[in-house]
């Protein structure tokens, strides 16, 4: 699934060039990628050897695997990569900032 809008994909590992049918985003990306890990060296779990500036824009890492928690439908942006997601969201209601 694109973890951008939700959409249920064909195949679980896309091409590099392949794009979400349903909102147009790069699929192929450290947004989509099981080893993304922030706060990790270059935001990732694996050792990169350089980080990925936009980890919502296609690269060609040899890493990337897509993440199995992106396998349910309507979940859009579960990763938490706008806005801190809920656990910005559980931190903030826990020691009053929002």
């Amino acid at each position: 699934m694109c973890s951008f809008c939700g959409k249920a994909l064909p195949r679980e590992k896309p091409g590099f060039n392949e794009t979400c049918p349903s909102c147009g985003r790069d699929l192929h990306a450290c947004s989509n990628c099981r080893f993304l890990l922030r706060g990790a060296r270059w935001d990732c779990h694996e050792s990169i050897e350089e980080p990925v500036p936009d980890k919502e824009m296609r690269n060609r890492c040899p890493w990337y695997e897509t993440d199995p928690r992106l396998f349910v439908e309507g979940k859009g942006n579960q990763r938490g990569l706008e806005a801190g997601g809920k656990a910005r969201d559980d931190f903030d209601r826990l020691f009053g900032g929002g």
